[in-house]
C-alpha cells in the first residue's frame, strides 16, 4: 500500500490549489460502520464500501436518504457480494461552521477511502463541486466512484463545462466514475424549455458560481438559444449578501418577464427569490432540483412565503415514488417499513441504487479478482462499465463509456402550499 499512499498524496498536492478555486465559488467522517455490513473472513473477504454526503446544514434530509437507501440495499442483500462480506461507511462531507459540504473535509473523506486497503468503492457525492474534488483522489488510486452529481464535465466535454473538463478529473487515464443521475445538459435543455412553453418572452438567468449552478446556467443559455428565448441577464451572485435588491432592481430595468435561479438552496437562495418576487411582481419564477428542499418550499421551515413560493416551477431528476417502474415502488414501500416513514425523501431511491451497482460491481468482480483490493478496484470498474440493459430501481439501462446512464427521468414540479406538486414526468434516452 506504501506506493497507493503515495500517490494519493501526491495526487491531493497537485490538484488541491485549482480544484478548491473551483470549489469555491462552486454547489467530517464517521468511522463507524453500518448497514448489514460483515466482517467475516471465513468464507467471505472483508471489504468496504464508503459513502460521502453532507449531513449538516440544508441537504442533510437528501444526504440520509440516500445512506438510509444504500443500507437498505445492503442489508437486502445480506451485507455480501459474491465473495466479499461488505461494510458500509458512511462519511461527512460537511461541516457545522458553514452547514455545506467542504472542499478540505471531502477530499479527507476521498483519501480516506482510498487509503483503505479494504476500500472497495466511494459513492458520493450529492454536490458537483464536491465530486470535483473528491475525483481525482480516487480516481487516481483506481477506486470506482458512483455519484448523484449532475454537472455535465464530470463526465463530458461542450456546452456547460469548464475547460479541462472532464480529463482533469481522471488523472489515471481511466475512467471509474458512474452516476445515476440526468446530467445537467439534459435538465438545462428541458429548463429552456418549460419557459419557451409557458410563454416567456426573455428570460435572466442568475447562478450561485458554484460548480453546479455555473454549468446549469451555461447549458440554459444554449438551449435557449436554440428555441428562440432571449436571455436579457446572465450572472452570477453572492451567495453571502444580505439581500438582493439592487440585483432584483437591474432585472427590472431590463425588462425581465421570468427568471431562473440554477444554484441551491443554501446559496441563499430564499433571500434571493424574495428579492426577485418584490421587484418582478408578475414575473415567472423557475429553479433547478438543488431547490427541491423543504427550507425552500416551505415557509414554516424557513422557505419562502406561500405567495411567492406557488410562482415556483422546478425541474428535478427525483420522481414521485408511483412515477417508478414496479421495482422502484418496492424500493419506497420497502424504506417506508424499515425506516418508519410515511413519505420517504425521493433520494432514498438513488441511494438505493447507488448501493446496489457497488454490489453488482463487486459480486462481478469477485469472480475473478480475489482479495487484492487494486484488483478488487479495477474488476469492479470493469464490471460497473460493462453493465447492458441493468434492471434498477430507477428502471432499464445501460453505463455508457462516459460513464453515464443510458437513462435520465426528470420531472416538473410546481409549488404549491408549501409543497412541491408533480406536474409532468420526462424521460430522457441519449
Amino acid at each position: 500500500m506504501g506506493d497507493l499512499r503515495h500517490r494519493i498524496r501526491a495526487a491531493a498536492a497537485v490538484l488541491a490549489l485549482p480544484l478548491l478555486l473551483v470549489a469555491a465559488s462552486g454547489c467530517g467522517g464517521s468511522d463507524a460502520a453500518s448497514g448489514g455490513g460483515s466482517q467475516d473472513k471465513g468464507e467471505h473477504v472483508a471489504v468496504n464500501v464508503y459513502s460521502s454526503f453532507p449531513l449538516q446544514g440544508p441537504s442533510r434530509p437528501q444526504a440520509e436518504a440516500l445512506n438510509n437507501g444504500a443500507k437498505l440495499a445492503l442489508e437486502q442483500a445480506g451485507g455480501k457480494a459474491g465473495s466479499y462480506a461488505v461494510t458500509f461507511k458512511p462519511l461527512d462531507d460537511s461541516i457545522a461552521q458553514s452547514g455545506t459540504w467542504d472542499p478540505s473535509q471531502t477530499s479527507s473523506n476521498a483519501r480516506k477511502a482510498a487509503l483503505d486497503k479494504h476500500g472497495a468503492v466511494y459513492l458520493g457525492e450529492y454536490n458537483s463541486g464536491a465530486t470535483a474534488i473528491s475525483l481525482p483522489l480516487t480516481n487516481d488510486a483506481g477506486m470506482p466512484q458512483i455519484t448523484v452529481s449532475s454537472s455535465v464535465g464530470l463526465t463530458q466535454g461542450g456546452p456547460g463545462t469548464a475547460p479541462g473538463e472532464p480529463d482533469k478529473y481522471y488523472p489515471s487515464g481511466e475512467r471509474t466514475l458512474v452516476r445515476v443521475a440526468a446530467t445537467d445538459n439534459v435538465q438545462g435543455k428541458l429548463l429552456a424549455a418549460l419557459t419557451k412553453q409557458d410563454g416567456c418572452r426573455n428570460l435572466a438567468l442568475v447562478d450561485d458560481r458554484e460548480v453546479f449552478g455555473k454549468g446549469l446556467a451555461s447549458v440554459v443559455a444554449s438551449a435557449a438559444q436554440n428555441v428562440g428565448l432571449k436571455i436579457v441577464v446572465q450572472k452570477g451572485m453572492d451567495k453571502q449578501a444580505a439581500n438582493y435588491r439592487s440585483l432584483a432592481a437591474a432585472l427590472a430595468s431590463a425588462g425581465t418577464a421570468c427568471f431562473a435561479f440554477t444554484g441551491c438552496t443554501a446559496s441563499n437562495a430564499v433571500q434571493l427569490y424574495k428579492d426577485v418576487a418584490a421587484s418582478l411582481p408578475d414575473a415567472k419564477l423557475y429553479g433547478s432540483d438543488c431547490v427541491l428542499t423543504e427550507d425552500f418550499y416551505d415557509p414554516a421551515k424557513g422557505g419562502l412565503p406561500a405567495k411567492v413560493a406557488d410562482r415556483v416551477e422546478i425541474t428535478a431528476q427525483v420522481l414521485p415514488p408511483d412515477q417508478y417502474g414496479p421495482k422502484g415502488q418496492k424500493v419506497f414501500a420497502d424504506y417506508s417499513k424499515t425506516y418508519g416513514v410515511k413519505d420517504p425523501d425521493t433520494y432514498a431511491i438513488y441511494g438505493y441504487e447507488l448501493m446496489e451497482l457497488a454490489l453488482e460491481g463487486l459480486s462481478k468482480a469477485s469472480a475473478t479478482a480475489g482479495s487484492d483490493i487494486a484488483d478488487i478496484r479495477k474488476a469492479t470498474v470493469e464490471a460497473l462499465f460493462g453493465l447492458r440493459d441493468h434492471s434498477g430501481a430507477l428502471g432499464t439501462y445501460s453505463v455508457t463509456s462516459a460513464g453515464d446512464l443510458t437513462l435520465g427521468n426528470l420531472a416538473v414540479y410546481r409549488i404549491q402550499d408549501g409543497a412541491p406538486k408533480f406536474q409532468r414526468k420526462f424521460t430522457v434516452r441519449p
